[in-house]
């Protein structure tokens, strides 16, 4: 019967370079999805739920990628690390989803402080169970276990900041605005998968370190271009939308129609 040993986890491989990735792409997916939850009152009826859905893509695909990013930089010892990939991809499809149910409640055309706070729950409790079910897709050579105190405090952390990352987002009355609540998010996400990794001990079984594999980054990456071209390109086309332009107007003083007398359409996000 093999024996197993405690083996310090690393999540730092790489130094800072996979916690400023995650961060960064966790900021970029929170800050689309933001821009397109208040981009759906605006539109008409039938494209306003596809807005709604787009966001939650981004939003979804930004937290997957988040976590595999802060992965690749994931080590115990000299042990081979493996995933899953029908968990895997359970992961991401379980990211768009909790962001669907969120943006959904929060994104309607006057949303109320009990709607934020629900979308925020299920936003941040989202994000935390798609970091746990990531983490049943890692295979290694041994045993893990989890710190219930610390699992605990990095659930509430990704509520609470996320909560109030929506809250921002909802009074949000410009582009710079948005990506305050954008990068507020960002740091909820990475904070909880980080913290979640300090709540995990692994003791490795004795011959775990003998065996040799493919590394994490070899392992990881081809899953992580579909995702991330997927995200490039939902950003491409927000960016390009006509709200962007008016939204740069109205952050340097100028509302959109006062010089024509066209009606003004302010989105639930900008009621102040």
């Amino acid at each position: 019967m093999l024996s197993a040993v405690a083996v310090p986890a690393n999540g730092f491989t790489y130094g800072l370079v996979t916690p400023a990735s995650a961060y960064a792409v966790a900021t970029l997916g929170s800050a689309v999805g933001i821009r397109c939850a208040m981009r759906a009152p605006t539109a008409e009826r039938r494209e306003r739920a596809g807005w709604l859905l787009l966001g939650a893509v981004a939003i979804g695909i930004g937290i997957f990628t988040m976590h595999f990013i802060a992965m690749i930089g994931f080590s115990v010892g000299a042990a081979t690390i493996e995933y899953d990939m029908l968990t895997t991809y359970a992961c991401l499809a379980a990211a768009v989803l909790v962001s669907a149910a969120a943006l959904f409640i929060v994104g309607r055309k006057r949303p109320n402080w009990f709607a934020v706070l629900c979308g925020g729950i299920i936003l941040g409790l989202g994000v935390a169970s798609t970091h746990y079910l990531g983490m049943t897709g890692m295979r290694v050579a041994g045993v893990m276990r989890y710190d219930t105190r610390v699992v605990a405090i990095s659930v509430g952390l990704a509520v609470v900041v996320t909560t109030g990352a929506m809250w921002c987002a909802s009074k949000a009355k410009h582009l710079g605005a948005s990506v305050g609540a954008a990068l507020i998010m960002g740091l909820a996400f990475t904070g909880m998968h980080y913290i979640g990794m300090g709540a995990m001990t692994v003791r490795l079984y004795s011959d775990a370190g003998e065996a040799g594999g493919p590394s994490a980054l070899g392992i990881l990456t081809p899953v992580l271009i579909g995702p991330m071209l997927l995200l490039l390109l939902i950003t491409l086309f927000v960016s390009l939308d006509p709200m962007m332009e008016r939204d740069g107007r109205r952050q340097w003083g100028t509302r959109p129609g006062e010089a024509t007398g066209e009606k003004l359409e302010w989105t639930p996000f900008e009621r102040g």
